[in-house]
């Protein structure tokens, strides 16, 4: 279902079940692997991406009827996949979804637990979750709130309605639209413009301050900074 390689510090994580890349279980990739990948003490950022036409067309509701025979079975594989994402959300390096084509349903619930987001100009986008009398399952309404705002979030989930990359870019839903074919190198290129040269405990500082910011209050946020400051100013006159 997914695949893992590691290039010059950065790691591409492919969802890989073509021609669509459905996501056949919300665990779709187990996590105590990725944890190993994604703490491979090389890395300097990872992106997310779909093997072949496809970043991910989504769930497939036949697996998700399967398991909600059971109602507890449902949550139990659902939570799975909500650490999984917690732990993209949370991993302090830059994560970026590099996105062509369709980008639907769990898809786009993935690439949202990016930090960034890169597509082509033949990416597609939607929750067409609503269609079947659901909503997103993996914490989509909540990730696409706080990225767009109440009002945007609100017509897109109850539209089900797909969204081209051009409008995406619009929106803000997408913070980089590149030629055909062109989302990894992108990415890639994207990544280490970031990080070159940089020391790996400054780049995870960054990143957490800035995960801090949405997680704590503002007063515990700036406090923690502070003493990261801190932290990295002592270390660097060791």
């Amino acid at each position: 279902m997914t695949t893992w390689e590691v290039d010059d510090g950065i790691g591409i994580l492919t969802l890989d079940n073509p021609p669509q890349n459905y996501i056949t279980d919300p665990a779709f990739v187990e996590i105590d692997r990725l944890r190993e990948w994604t703490s491979e003490s090389s890395l300097r950022g990872i992106i997310i991406t779909g093997a072949g036409r496809h970043f991910s067309a989504g769930g497939d509701l036949s697996r998700i009827r399967d398991l909600a025979a059971s109602e507890s079975s449902l949550l139990s594989e659902m939570e799975k996949g909500l650490r999984i994402l917690g732990h993209l959300d949370a991993i302090e390096l830059p994560v970026i979804a590099a996105i062509r084509g369709a980008c639907f349903g769990a898809g786009l619930e993935i690439a949202l637990a990016c930090h960034i987001r890169v597509c082509c100009e033949n990416a597609i986008f939607a929750f067409p979750e609503i269609n079947h009398g659901l909503v997103p399952g993996l914490g989509g309404a909540s990730r696409i709130a706080a990225a767009l705002g109440r009002s945007t979030a609100l017509q897109i989930l109850l539209s089900g309605d797909i969204i081209d990359a051009s409008r995406a870019l619009e929106l803000k839903l997408v913070d980089h639209l590149v030629p055909a074919r062109a989302a990894v190198d992108f990415s890639v290129s994207l990544i280490k413009k970031m990080v070159a040269d940089r020391p790996l405990t400054a780049i995870n500082s960054i990143v957490r301050a800035i995960n801090n910011a949405r997680v704590m209050s503002p007063h515990e946020a700036i406090e923690e900074e502070t003493i990261m400051f801190c932290r990295l100013a002592a270390a660097a006159d060791e």
